[in-house]
């Protein structure tokens, strides 16, 4: 245990040294917001990438994930949908989680786009998007509605799958493309509403790949999910989010 815990330092210590964070804010409507800009050391220009959370809110964990995909590279502006709310229970996560009103989401999330676009140091035509469980539906909402998205990353997203396969017009408004990250053992998203919506994408011309790993369950990539937390699947996910987005991002 106590080696394990020094090799996590020590990849703290080696990302922390390849980027660097900082507070920001910026406008959504008439209100100010707040998020984490976390950049590849050097002067850029830089892929941006958009980091949603999970229904716990901006909490350490998705914080770390911003961190790694900088020192990958990129412009990372970790999101707080809850306005600086962090859930520590799972009753608390649903209550704030529910508490978030779409229309304001939506904004929100366009506001971010809009703020990496406006940054000198990002590249504004190679702005991505990633999110995990609530954050992952997010992530395909933003695609839904940003047609300049570049990239869009949905880790067991908690989205209708099955009505929107049934929405063309929908669908045909992603441009996008889509990496999904799945655990067959999800019982909150249906393998077979998964496939449904991804045959779907495919017969309409849209560029995704979908992975559903069949031991996993959901949020099944973060280790504060104790028993349900899969360190090889963890691990292959992330891997594929990496080349997904070296290969979408870096052009």
């Amino acid at each position: 245990m106590k080696s394990v815990f020094i090799c996590c330092i020590l990849l703290l210590l080696e990302i922390s040294a390849l980027a660097t964070s900082k507070d920001v804010t910026y406008k959504s409507g008439n209100e100010t917001v707040h998020g984490i800009l976390y950049t590849p050391n050097g002067k850029g220009p830089f892929p941006g990438i958009i980091v949603i959370h999970e229904y716990w809110g901006l909490n350490d964990w998705v914080k770390e994930q911003a961190s790694k995909l900088a020192a990958q590279g990129y412009a990372a502006l970790a999101i707080d949908l809850y306005r600086g709310k962090v859930a520590t229970t799972p009753n608390e996560a649903h209550e704030f989680m529910g508490g978030v009103p779409p229309d304001r989401a939506k904004r929100d999330l366009e506001a971010a786009f809009n703020f990496l676009a406006s940054r000198p140091n990002v590249k504004k035509d190679r702005i991505g998007a990633i999110g995990w469980c609530m954050g992952g539906g997010y992530a395909l909402g933003l695609a839904l509605e940003e047609p300049k998205l570049a990239a869009d990353v949905i880790n067991y997203g908690v989205f209708d799958y099955a009505s929107l396969a049934k929405d063309q017009a929908a669908i045909k408004k992603i441009n996008a493309p889509i990496l999904g990250i799945f655990g067959a053992q999800d019982r909150g998203i249906p393998a077979d509403d998964l496939r449904k919506f991804w045959d779907q994408l495919a017969k309409l011309g849209k560029k995704a790949d979908f992975s559903i790993y069949p031991d996993a369950g959901h949020a099944f990539e973060n280790p504060n999910n104790k028993d349900g937390y899969r360190p090889k699947d963890a691990q292959d996910a992330w891997n594929k989010t990496v080349r997904f987005f070296a290969s979408t991002l870096n052009k």
